[in-house]
């Protein structure tokens, strides 16, 4: 190609290549992982559970780059499908090579895991020549493409963009663009400017702001249009997610309870209890919680022992709950229990759509057999977390989810693609209000006679979190867009969840490091989005449990 044809090609035409060779290498280096580390784990053709934990940091290690390499294999569709569309401009290809470059570096030199744990190829089994021989020339191109001079070509391109920097993606219809705006403009002007004051004095959500809300349909998303949802697929719920928790992630989290019993009832339910209860919960008439974690389960739920004891035409509950989320102006519990204590593990689980009145701060829980007290929190606020013991607590055995008992666990299985989806969502949110809150201090900060974004050392904070923000929304929109195709999508969820919460968490922490001491100190919002953003990489699955989980399904030659 001459100089002058060079000049006149789209944006990324020779990049799109160079990506797609290097995840043709990355993918190869991982099928050879695959077998190293499967040959660790399995006797006789199957996993060993036991073999599975004793090889525990092989086995996360090898999910970890699992995700390493669908990163690669996603930034590529991005790029192809930008560049299709005409939209692949100078800051798109910049933090496409800078995030492209970066985890391949990471990928043949060492994964952090967490901040103290770093997976490398030698503990997966793959000695340095076979690593080697994976370093195409693309490779190589890219990772020297993340250098110092391209950091700070992306560094001024940010700053040119100045205030918000949403990267968008040509995957989103224009349907979806707009209310992408609509629900930008709502948490700009409702929520952002009073998040702090009300984490702060630890208050509940406005209930304003859940009436505004529901108006928006941000509840009845998902919800088909017969039940008087929008009958949006999980594309949408992820960028209202995103938006709301880029304003506070409790309001960004108020709809995860309303997406989690939605989907247990359209899953599981009888035609009774979807006509009874979706419409109530689409309008936001009816406000659910998830009652599911006990005090020593855990993720251990085949140890669950609250239990449900079935009297005529209604179930006596009784057991001790944990860390429930929002249960005291909760209409609706979905409770899983125990309604077969003669069957242990999982088989004798069911969920109970289990009806509450609304509560206050004096009277938490005016309920008969209800009791619960507050568990305070450093973050996550604006919902309140409670622990709650049932003692008789009477459900209608017509709430039982589906109207036969037993199958509990399978029910709750079925939500957790869109639970995981939807937790990527929050912290890309909670990510790109830490990158905008240190992006906007770095400007106006003054030392030495200049803004502190002048020195490369914060600039190239802004810019690793700007790149790893957009691997991390590709990961979850390619998650979002499998799950609306109906594939089944737990492995893309999982990695989606696992590596936005650790670039959260690290967001979180970068943006306070800029802010120097004054992040330290509570008035500034930058100490709310570190303590939000830690509980990330803890709900809806531990990072250890998803790594464990990815790693099976990956490696269990029967899935």
């Amino acid at each position: 190609m001459t100089e002058t044809a060079a000049r006149a090609a789209p944006a990324g035409t020779n990049l799109l290549p160079l990506l797609l060779e290097a995840s043709d290498s990355v993918q190869a280096l991982l099928v050879e992982a695959a077998a190293s580390v499967r040959a660790r784990i399995a006797e006789g053709g199957k996993i060993s559970a036991a073999a599975l934990e004793r090889e525990q940091h092989a086995a996360h290690g090898y999910a970890w780059l699992a995700t390493y390499v669908e990163s690669i294999r996603q930034l590529a569709a991005y790029t192809g499908r930008m560049i299709e569309a005409g939209r692949f401009g100078e800051i798109e290809e910049l933090l496409v090579r800078v995030g492209a470059g970066e985890y391949l570096a990471q990928i043949f030199g060492g994964i952090p895991m967490s901040q103290g744990e770093m997976v490398r190829l030698s503990s997966l089994g793959l000695p340095g020549q076979k690593a080697t021989a994976r370093m195409t020339p693309a490779v190589h191109e890219l990772i020297a493409g993340n250098n110092a001079e391209t950091r700070a070509v992306l560094a001024q391109a940010i700053a040119k963009a100045q205030g918000s920097l949403t990267i968008g993606d040509a995957g989103l219809d224009e349907t979806l663009d707009a209310m992408r705006a609509e629900m930008h403009r709502f948490a700009e002007s409702e929520v952002a400017p009073y998040a702090h004051e009300w984490h702060l004095h630890n208050q509940y959500i406005p209930m304003e702001i859940i009436t505004k809300m529901a108006e928006l349909g941000v509840f009845g998303l998902t919800i088909p249009e017969e039940f008087g949802g929008l009958g949006l697929g999980k594309e949408s719920m992820v960028l209202v997610s995103e938006e709301l928790s880029r304003a506070w992630i409790g309001v960004g989290s108020l709809g995860t309870r309303s997406e989690i019993a939605a989907e247990l009832i359209l899953g599981g339910g009888t035609e009774e209890q979807k006509k009874k209860w979706l419409p109530k919960i689409a309008s936001g008439e009816v406000l659910p919680t998830a009652v599911f974690t006990e005090p020593n389960t855990g993720s251990d739920l085949a140890s669950l022992k609250t239990r449900a004891e079935k009297h005529g035409d209604t179930y006596k509950v009784f057991g001790n709950k944990t860390w429930i989320t929002h249960p005291v102006r909760a209409d609706l519990m979905t409770l899983l229990c125990r309604t077969r204590p003669e069957e242990k593990g999982y088989q004798g689980l069911s969920i109970l759509l289990a009806e509450k009145p609304r509560g206050d701060d004096e009277n938490p829980f005016p309920a008969e057999g209800m009791s619960g007290g507050e568990i305070e929190v450093i973050g996550y606020r604006g919902m309140k977390e409670f622990e709650i013991g049932f003692d008789g607590f009477e459900v209608k055995v017509e709430n039982l989810l589906g109207g036969v008992e037993g199958n509990g666990f399978k029910q709750l299985m079925q939500t957790f693609e869109a639970a995981r989806i939807q937790t990527a969502a929050r912290a890309i949110g909670v990510a790109q209000c830490a990158m905008e809150l240190g992006l906007r201090y770095a400007h106006e900060r003054i030392q030495f006679g200049k803004p502190l974004y002048s020195f490369p050392r914060v600039s190239d904070k802004i810019v690793s979190m700007a790149a790893e923000i957009l691997i991390a929304r590709q990961l979850t929109y390619h998650a979002a867009r499998e799950k609306d195709s109906g594939r089944r999508c737990d492995l893309e969820a999982g990695m989606a969840k696992l590596l936005a919460a650790r670039i959260a968490w690290a967001s979180a922490d970068n943006a306070l490091q800029i802010h120097g001491g004054n992040g330290f100190a509570m008035e500034y919002p930058v100490s709310r989005v570190l303590a939000d953003a830690r509980i990330l990489s803890i709900f809806e699955g531990a990072a250890e449990i998803q790594a464990q989980v990815i790693a099976r399904r990956l490696l269990d030659g029967t899935n």
